[in-house]
């Protein structure tokens, strides 16, 4: 029998009207011949009772120095809950289905065991990497993964209104535009899939859309049919610049010296440039206070500006074609945004901007390589 792995996401499970949703989609793979296995994120987003969010947030309320093991206890009861819901659904509508816990499947779902017996879990993205997991293992046909919108999106369409869904897009497109802020699917999901070379859908559980199929030869495709590099746009919000000057070479060993002290300090750095007197590179926000006392202590010259972000122009069709930092860069000074900082690679090139010029930014890219025209 095919194996089709469906994952409904947390606004998939959230009421009884879209659980039957749900199960209609569920039914009509059972109809042409599938053997499905569902997987089901916790119910709802923060603020609804049984949203993983809200669950964290009971334990925060009473402290917010919460032990590993209790938030990892508190964090595997959401999918519980919605999977013995949409399996009690299932059974209801004349469809046989069980509920199993990750342990109980016999693998690491997002919530599992460690081999001392204690409850874990995957973290962020988890109920996603596990879809992929079970369909490399299952050899599963396809790996469906529904949620609110109708598949991956051009850029994100509440600062681009005029963004589209993409048909297609590749494996290694995917995992760029989530690393860089998209919020799409996790990353180590796509990896899995990559790897195995499962087929990928994203899909609306709302709407009856084709939804965007991650394969293989997707960029190349896009670049073939429409002529454009640039598959997407992704950003990453509140982020804050750090410069360190030195009339020492940093390559004497004070370079490695700063970026031990980072990571140290369990802090994550990004859009780096190093040059023998100046290093720059950029840190969430939330880790400045942190960030700039462990510099004080290396007694470091050093600015540290927050309120700027990230934005990246994604796509595996840019590979050896000329002209695209003319682009962003025209796309940029153009709208009349400052570019601050730059970073690229094979399939995308990011600038470092103004936070309050990010929409202006984003649009502007999303205009220039005409990811608003079909």
């Amino acid at each position: 029998m095919k194996i089709l792995v469906q994952k409904f996401g947390g606004t998939s499970v959230a009421t009884p009207e879209v659980r039957e949703q749900v199960v209609s989609q569920i039914v009509k793979a059972k109809e042409q011949g599938y053997g499905v296995v569902v997987v089901v994120s916790a119910m709802g987003r923060t603020g609804d009772p049984y949203a993983t969010d809200t669950l964290i947030g009971l334990l925060r309320s009473i402290s917010q120095d919460v032990p590993a093991r209790e938030l990892d206890l508190i964090m595997s009861c959401g999918e519980l809950i919605s999977s013995a819901v949409l399996a009690q659904t299932l059974n209801a509508s004349g469809h046989k289905a069980t509920a199993f816990t990750g342990a109980g499947a016999g693998i690491a779902g997002f919530q599992g065991r460690t081999e001392s017996g204690e409850i874990t879990t995957l973290g962020r993205g988890g109920s996603d990497t596990t879809a992929t997991a079970l369909g490399a293992a299952l050899r599963a046909e396809l790996v469906e993964i529904y949620t609110d919108v109708d598949g991956i999106m051009t850029a994100d369409p509440r600062l681009v209104p005029q963004a589209k869904s993409l048909r297609v897009i590749t494996y290694q497109e995917v995992c760029e535009m989530a690393h860089l802020g998209a919020k799409v699917i996790h990353p180590r999901a796509v990896e899995i899939a990559m790897a195995e070379r499962i087929p990928v859908k994203i899909k609306s559980t709302f709407l009856d859309g084709p939804g965007t199929l991650i394969s293989a030869e997707g960029g190349q495709r896009e670049l073939e049919v429409t002529g454009r590099p640039v598959t997407g746009i992704a950003y990453v919000n509140d982020v804050a610049q750090i410069k360190i000057r030195s009339q020492e070479d940093f390559n004497c060993g004070l370079g490695l010296e700063v970026f031990r002290t980072m990571a140290n300090h369990q802090i994550s750095v990004d859009l780096i440039n190093v040059s023998p007197d100046l290093i720059s590179f950029i840190i969430p926000e939330s880790v400045s206070d942190k960030a700039g006392t462990a510099l004080e202590e290396l007694a470091l010259d050093f600015e540290l500006n927050p309120g700027f972000a990230k934005v990246s122009a994604v796509g595996a069709g840019m590979r050896g074609v000329p002209g695209v930092m003319a682009k962003v860069v025209e796309a940029l000074t153009g709208a009349g945004v400052h570019i601050v900082q730059t970073t690229d690679s094979h399939t995308n090139i990011s600038c470092l901007v103004r936070q309050d010029e990010l929409a202006c930014a984003t649009q502007a890219l999303h205009s220039k390589f005409g990811l608003d025209k079909k």
